[in-house]
């Protein structure tokens, strides 16, 4: 149902089974899914392309032209996937030339006034608290949890299943499975609660925390640390998984509590 108060652009693309209250706006070259809800006062800009089973509340801004200086008006796009639901006054700014895109994955929670810059790339079932804040070109993993006002420097990148407690400033990248917190942003264990339930057994946890022994409580460098960890682990996806994000680690990875940043 959409209601005649908003204004729906004769090019975009809308199910049918879509929900528009009134005053919101949605441009042309939009998709939306079916079952989808946009509350009043929502803008949807060109570009957006919005899955199945969302919720968009009032005053979002969906796909806006990138807040960089180098945009040129290329055309691009902002991705949201399925069951994903935008709370107020969050805004979503599509990509540029550098990649394209920017994407959302499906499952998520953006909470209000929540911004997420061109060209960031957030996977699945990930929480997003009040106020979190990305720069451009940030890749997120699947199941992160941003706490509220966490600040994230562009091109960094977060591992799945992490934690970032609420106001942190996120200038190195974060592994996945673990806890951040502090000025400057550090170590602060294996995320052991999220990781439960998320249905991790004990076992598993016990892994993560002493491949994380090894690289943030043994004095050793990154690759001496990854070296270790090959040697002496069995490999397993976790480990894997962890040796590859440090491994490619293009801006370093934060460092433990006790290390000097």
């Amino acid at each position: 149902m959409i209601q005649p108060l908003s204004f729906i652009h004769p090019e975009a693309k809308l199910s049918d089974s879509i929900m528009v209250d009134p005053f919101t706006t949605i441009h042309k070259n939009v998709e939306i899914g079916e079952g989808t809800w946009i509350g009043s006062n929502v803008t949807i800009m060109e570009g957006a392309r919005i899955g199945s089973g969302c919720k968009i509340f009032p005053g979002a801004v969906i796909s806006g032209i990138p807040q960089d200086l180098k945009f040129k008006g290329e055309d691009s796009i902002a991705i949201i996937g399925n069951n994903t639901t935008i709370r107020e006054c969050v805004t979503i700014n599509r990509g540029t030339s550098d990649t394209g895109r920017t994407i959302i994955g499906n499952n998520c929670l953006i909470m209000a006034y929540s911004h997420i810059a061109h060209d960031c790339s957030i996977g699945d079932y990930c929480i997003f608290s009040n106020n979190s804040t990305l720069a451009g070109h940030i890749k997120i993993g699947n199941h992160v949890i941003l706490a509220g006002l966490a600040a994230i420097h562009q091109n960094c990148t977060i591992g799945d299943y992490a934690f970032i407690s609420g106001g942190s400033l996120v200038r190195k990248d974060v592994p996945p499975f673990v806890k951040a917190a502090r000025e400057p942003l550090s170590y602060m264990g294996v995320n052991s609660i999220g990781l439960r339930r998320k249905g991790f057994v004990l076992k598993k946890i016990h892994e993560i925390q002493n491949i994380y022994r090894i690289i943030f409580q043994n004095k050793y460098n990154n690759a001496q640390a990854i070296r270790v960890i090959e040697a002496e682990m069995k490999a397993t996806p976790e480990r894997d998984e962890i040796i590859q994000f440090v491994s490619n680690s293009k801006r370093g990875i934060m460092k433990g509590y006790f290390q000097k940043n």
